[in-house]
């Protein structure tokens, strides 16, 4: 009897595979490679492969895992991935599943530091022509840190030494931890929003010291666009003087700590006093100067003959105006005397002429223009008025149409509109036009010719 063969379906092998690569490899296992054919699904979750020189291990990370992740997984990243080989029955394709994910070499966030500050440089919110100039004298600064630590005791305490004047205004935030640089950007907009009524000049947002995961809220993009995006200045204080971060890269000013955000934020109120107190002395000295030259001014015009005797001024005016009526008045009389003597010599030439006499001559004169005048044009006219009637004459001779009372008729063919001289001038079925006496019109067909 023949042994029976065992057949196995596609799922039934991929599924012992799976089983036993489960159970021969460790549970965990930490693999190195380079990051190669990453990808992102559309749940979220990131595939890629870890690769080496020779050989490519498939990889999965679930999006709840990534999400803790402080850097950015990117194509040729050299990386130690911890986690545990799978099989994923639909393709039976055997991956790593990773459960976490670091940088070799450099440290997570470290790396991430560096990702995101060549992200942000490229897109030029570092740049200083985005930078707001602070207020030289603010008088509302808003303070954005924890409550419970030491920096907003040293904002306070530097603000107040240097500019008593100022008023101070506490946003609490967290400042490190889950969340927190959600929590400080939401902070940060919100009061962008409501400044109209808050009417903030200036923002210090910062911490004390700490380690790197310490102060990581302060390197979180989330942040960095805010701190960018607002339209009220902002001061980054954060840690120690050798600490830098991507908020202090970003913001308008940066405080290498917090004790020394005053002395960005705020001048010295005694250096004011002491300028203020050397710009009086200088408009004193200068306002003296002033009075004393106004005061020799003055002197020399009051010594003037003009404010011994004010009245002289107006006396010699209307000595002036007396003399001008006078020369006036004597002008205007000479001027009278000249006229008269014109008018009289007028008079005795007139006499002399005796204009009555030669009006009458005239007048006889102008008669026998006018009689002589009437004589040509009737003249005229007559000799014109008989060239016209010739001319008529001639003009109704020569019309052809005059002929048409004697009996004649004229022929023009309808179509063409010209004379029918000859019969050679119409054709049979042409219609013609024949003009009588008074225009009287007879219409024809040509039947033959």
């Amino acid at each position: 009897m023949a042994k029976t063969r065992k057949i196995y379906t596609v799922s039934q092998i991929n599924s012992l595979i799976k089983v036993t690569l489960e159970e021969k490899l460790p549970p965990q296992l930490i693999v190195r490679g380079e990051i190669t054919n990453l990808s992102v699904g559309p749940t979220g979750h990131r595939y890629f492969s870890l690769k080496e020189e020779n050989s490519e291990l498939p990889c999965a990370m679930w999006k709840p895992k990534f999400n803790r992740v402080k850097f950015e997984l990117e194509n040729g990243v050299a990386v130690l991935a911890t986690g545990s080989i799978s099989v994923y029955l639909p393709k039976g394709k055997y991956q790593l599943i990773v459960e976490k994910i670091e940088p070799e070499g450099a440290g997570a966030l470290q790396l991430a530091f560096e990702q995101i500050v060549r992200k942000l440089q490229r897109e030029g919110l570092f740049d200083d022509v985005h930078k707001k100039s602070l207020p030289r004298y603010p008088m509302r600064i808003g303070m954005l840190t924890s409550e419970s630590g030491a920096a907003v005791h040293d904002i306070t305490d530097s603000i107040r030494s240097r500019w008593p004047c100022a008023k101070l205004f506490l946003y609490p935030v967290p400042v490190q931890g889950d969340g927190s640089a959600e929590k400080i950007t939401a902070a940060l907009r919100d009061i962008n929003r409501r400044n109209s009524k808050l009417k903030l000049d200036v923002l210090i947002v910062g911490r004390g010291g700490g380690s790197l995961e310490d102060m990581w809220a302060f390197n979180e993009e989330v942040l960095a666009r805010a701190i960018f995006d607002s339209e009220i200045p902002v001061i980054s204080a954060v840690g120690h003087e050798v600490d830098t971060t991507i908020a202090d890269l970003v913001a308008d000013a940066r405080a290498s700590t917090p004790t020394k955000a005053g002395v960005v934020a705020v001048p010295d109120v005694h250096e004011i006093l002491g300028r203020l107190t050397a710009i009086e002395q200088r408009l004193t000295s200068q306002t003296g100067a002033g009075l004393r030259l106004s005061q020799q001014d003055l002197e020399i015009i009051l010594a003037n003959a003009v404010f011994r005797n004010p009245l002289s001024l107006v006396q010699d005016a209307e000595q002036q105006l007396d003399d001008l009526g006078t020369s006036l008045a004597e002008a205007i009389k000479e001027l009278l005397i000249e006229a008269r003597r014109d008018l009289s010599a007028g008079y005795e030439q007139v006499v002399r002429i005796e204009p009555h006499r030669l009006l009458g001559k005239k007048t006889v004169e102008l008669s026998d223009w006018q009689h002589r005048a009437k004589v040509g044009i009737n003249t005229i006219i007559n000799s014109r008025r008989m060239q016209l009637t010739a001319q008529a004459s001639r003009l109704t001779g020569l019309n052809p149409k005059s002929v048409l009372q004697r009996g004649y008729s004229i022929t023009t063919n309808k179509k063409t509109g010209l004379l029918v001289r000859t019969s050679e001038d119409v054709r049979v079925r042409d219609r013609l036009i024949t003009e009588l006496a008074d225009e009287n019109l007879i219409e024809s067909k040509v039947m033959r010719k």
